[in-house]
């Protein structure tokens, strides 16, 4: 181990030391344990190829102590649970006045009452349990938000985890869990801003129940360029139970966003779409792995990458298919647009077929904006510029269809547009 990995560990052990007993001491022990057998990964390690977590790192900065005072926040969506610098305030959420069939608690709470069943949620048995941050998360995590929605709930309004990081150099960990009742139906909003040099590890677990339905929407706005951001989600899958998940990476820094699910139940449904905006040195990994555990599973993958300057965009999506899941469809995409000659992607999709009887696929595709689709616009009167955006905003914007909710479709659109916008003015 070199002399860097080495004080990187001594400073997370540090930092285990001041969590450990501040609840679920065996779920941390098991998961810190998972850790120190591995350490931080770098490309040596298959499934971080392409992002090497260790180097980028450096030194490991202090951990955040979640005091800071309240920031100005944007208008909310709904129902808005906020967390700061690692911890969950109240103060900011909208916890008295949340939708009928909705309850929240802090992780912190969850911690100390030791819920097995809560916990078993948290850290749910899956595909990413061989992955090394998120065992680090789960030994670590500070706090987080811990939202149920009823059986049989029909929520109309949106709920939203605002996580927020604060300009300073610092560590944070959390973790959240959303529990999705059988039968019920709700849209999540995750918003993720980044501060400054910050190096974060946030997970949430999404545990959705028989025949329920959740359309979930992760908005990860752009950081500091030293920022180093790893997110992970973790999603278990009930029986004929439905996962719409659309993401929008602006990128900033060095980010990792991976995503576990496990398809539990028969006839569940995951649909998993993104797109990622890069520029400048801005390195986004987008990591995916979908197993189908039961029979009659359906999964779409569809991701969009536009990479500018020197960026370097990453995808590398698995779709596993164990011998019981028969009958199983999966389809699985990636495809990306460079601008320049020093942008970078790295694409590997991979299958894991053990079923005899299923229908799966996939494809990537990497190159330049069709030439002949921009002189059709060019004849047509259509400015250079202002072609390329149209094509531009139209390949990052087909990953949005999916979204139900007219409003956050359009807000979604147009954040890619304000991003064309600056690189048109830049």
């Amino acid at each position: 181990m070199t002399q860097q990995a080495t004080q990187a560990q001594t400073a997370l052990s540090t930092f285990y030391d001041a969590m450990k007993k501040a609840g679920a001491a065996e779920l941390r022990g098991a998961a810190w344990e998972r850790f120190s057998g591995k350490g931080l990964p770098n490309r040596r390690v298959e499934s971080w190829r392409y992002t090497d977590l260790r180097q980028a790192l450096g030194a490991i900065a202090p951990l955040a102590d979640g005091l800071r005072a309240a920031p100005v926040l944007p208008a909310p969506h709904g129902a808005r649970l906020v967390i700061v610098d690692g911890a969950f305030r109240p103060d900011l959420s909208a916890v008295t006045a949340l939708p009928a069939g909705v309850t929240v608690q802090s992780l912190r709470d969850l911690l100390a009452s030791g819920d097995a069943a809560a916990l078993k949620a948290l850290a749910p048995e899956g595909p990413g349990g061989e992955d090394a941050v998120l065992a680090l998360n789960a030994a670590l995590m500070e706090d987080g938000v811990v939202l149920r929605v009823a059986p049989g709930a029909q929520v109309s309004e949106p709920l939203e985890l605002y996580v927020m990081s604060s300009a300073s150099a610092q560590s944070t960990f959390t973790r959240s869990l959303a529990i999705i009742g059988d039968g019920a139906t709700a849209t999540l909003i995750e918003t993720y801003v980044g501060g400054g040099a910050t190096q974060e590890n946030h997970a949430l677990s999404l545990s959705v129940g028989a025949g329920a339905k959740l359309a979930h929407i992760t908005h990860i706005t752009a950081a500091n360029a030293g920022a180093v951001r790893v997110l992970s989600l973790l999603a278990t899958l009930g029986a004929s139970s439905a996962l719409a998940s659309t993401s929008l990476i602006e990128g900033g820094g060095l980010l990792r966003r991976q995503i576990f699910a496990l398809l539990d139940g028969e006839a569940a449904d995951i649909s998993l779409n993104g797109a990622s905006l890069l520029r400048n040195r801005d390195h986004a990994d987008t990591t995916v792995v979908v197993e189908h555990a039961q029979p009659n599973g359906k999964s779409r993958e569809r991701f969009r990458y536009i990479l500018d300057e020197a960026s370097t965009g990453v995808f590398q999506g698995c779709v596993k298919v164990r011998q019981a899941a028969q009958k199983t469809d999966g389809a699985m995409q990636s495809k990306a647009l460079l601008l320049s000659d020093n942008a970078t992607m790295n694409n590997k999709p991979e299958l894991e077929i053990f079923a005899d009887d299923v229908a799966c696929g996939h494809g990537a595709t990497c190159g330049r904006l069709d030439k002949d689709q921009l002189f059709y616009l060019n004849a047509r009167g259509v400015p250079p510029t202002e072609a390329e955006s149209l094509l531009l905003l139209g390949f990052a914007g087909d990953v949005f269809s999916e979204i139900a909710d007219e409003a956050l479709r359009d807000e979604l659109t147009a954040r890619v547009a304000d991003w064309l916008a600056s690189r048109k003015d830049a």
